[in-house]
């Protein structure tokens, strides 16, 4: 072990992006248990590199002792004072007993231990790389397919795409380039295990953080997302910057952003729809494109009635359901969804305290709406009062209590 024996394991640190004292460690610890085969000792031995030549040193620690009594384990005062002068009996004291051919032994015997640590600490390294990446975004390519999944490389590691995070649509092929979403990182009996996938709901929201610049600077927060990967999705947004549109931020000029992240999922259709705190009107846009009559919510229940024109019926519900399902999905409220005339042939329902609105997709139409409904309802107890008083004053009901009796 010489020079070139340091050059070799600052070349295998930098091919395995190890720390090069992991390395040092892995094989001094090596060559202890090399030398403790070879010579049988049972004395308390370490091993260590000189750091200018490479040469391994084996160091026997001794205790200071006025008599001994164990000379594979105690020294004399005298002895140990050649070492130290300062040694006193108790003290623990180093000596060297480097055999003469140990550089050999120690090289061939160690070999397969030097080779396992330093698997170790390179599973090590990449097991804590992959711990911060969990929850993001990463660039892989497809190695091969196997029963148990898809196994794709990132960087120099190796990951599993299970068929349940595949999009059915999507065909998978060796050589092929992929983003996946890091769902799990954790250790197995071979290293590191990486799970990722294709369908995760945080794979569209990372795509959007990447292509949307408000989204990222957090001008433009992503409150929901409801997915049927390979299909169709939906992405609720709202703007904290006021006349920042939110949509037409993840939209992008003539859909170039939007676009963007189609094409990474294959084509899956994605609404962008403003998110807004009442449920009304929230469950409104959700079933975009769809144009709505009126929302009736119950809060209790958390159900809501959505009433479309004859014509919208079928949009809002979406092919085999999955607009409205979808919607459902992002509002977390059960929607059920019917025609005007479906709604107007149905016996009127005593609610408790509805939420209607008109076709509007933001909070200041539901208002007028709420404010319109009130002096209706006001103008309707004022017009029984007037007619119970008219009635009465002809006699054609009960007398007004506050009337003279007739004579």
């Amino acid at each position: 072990m010489k020079n070139d024996f340091l050059s070799a394991i600052t070349e295998l640190c930098e091919d395995k992006n190890i720390s090069k004292d992991v390395v040092i460690q892995a094989v001094e610890a090596a060559l202890v248990t090399a030398y403790k085969r070879n010579f049988g000792t049972s004395q308390n031995i370490s091993v260590r590199l000189d750091p200018a030549t490479g040469d391994p040193k084996v160091y026997a620690q001794m205790a200071v002792v006025e008599e001994v009594q164990d000379p594979r384990l105690e020294i004399s005062l005298k002895d140990a004072r050649r070492v130290n002068k300062d040694a006193q009996p108790g003290d623990i004291v180093e000596i060297e007993k480097t055999p003469r051919d140990f550089g050999r032994i120690a090289a061939q015997t160690a070999k397969q231990v030097v080779m396992q640590r330093l698997r170790e600490a390179e599973r090590e390294v990449i097991f804590n790389e992959f711990t911060d990446k969990e929850g993001e975004i990463v660039d892989a390519i497809v190695q091969r397919l196997e029963p148990k999944g898809v196994v794709v490389t990132i960087g120099k590691t190796e990951a599993i795409l299970p068929p349940s995070d595949q999009v059915p649509t999507e065909s998978y092929r060796p050589n092929q380039h992929l983003r996946v979403y890091v769902t799990e990182v954790h250790k197995g009996n071979k290293g590191p295990q990486i799970t990722v996938s294709r369908t995760h709901r945080g794979l569209l929201r990372r795509l959007f953080e990447q292509e949307v610049p408000e989204i990222h600077d957090g001008l433009v927060e992503i409150k929901a997302i409801a997915r049927e990967h390979g299909s169709r999705s939906k992405v609720a947004v709202v703007s904290h910057q006021e006349g920042l549109d939110p949509v037409g931020s993840c939209v992008g000029q003539r859909g170039s952003r939007i676009q963007v992240i189609v094409n990474e999922l294959n084509g899956e259709k994605i609404d962008v729809i403003p998110w807004n705190q009442d449920p009304a009107v929230f469950v409104a846009n959700a079933l975009s494109p769809a144009q709505i009559e009126r929302v009736e919510v119950d809060q209790e229940e958390k159900t809501a009635t959505v009433v479309v024109p004859d014509r919208q019926l079928s949009l809002a519900i979406g092919k085999d359901g999955q607009n409205a399902r979808l919607a459902a999905k992002i509002t977390g409220w059960r929607v059920d969804i019917k025609s005007v005339s479906q709604a107007a042939a149905e016996p009127p329902v005593k609610r408790k305290k509805p939420i209607v609105s008109v076709g509007g997709d933001d909070a200041e139409t539901l208002l007028k709406v709420r404010f319109a409904e009130a002096l209706r309802e006001k103008q309707a107890a004022e017009n029984a009062l007037a007619a119970k008083s008219l009635a009465a004053f002809k006699g054609d009901g009960e007398p007004d209590q506050g009337a003279a009796p007739t004579p």
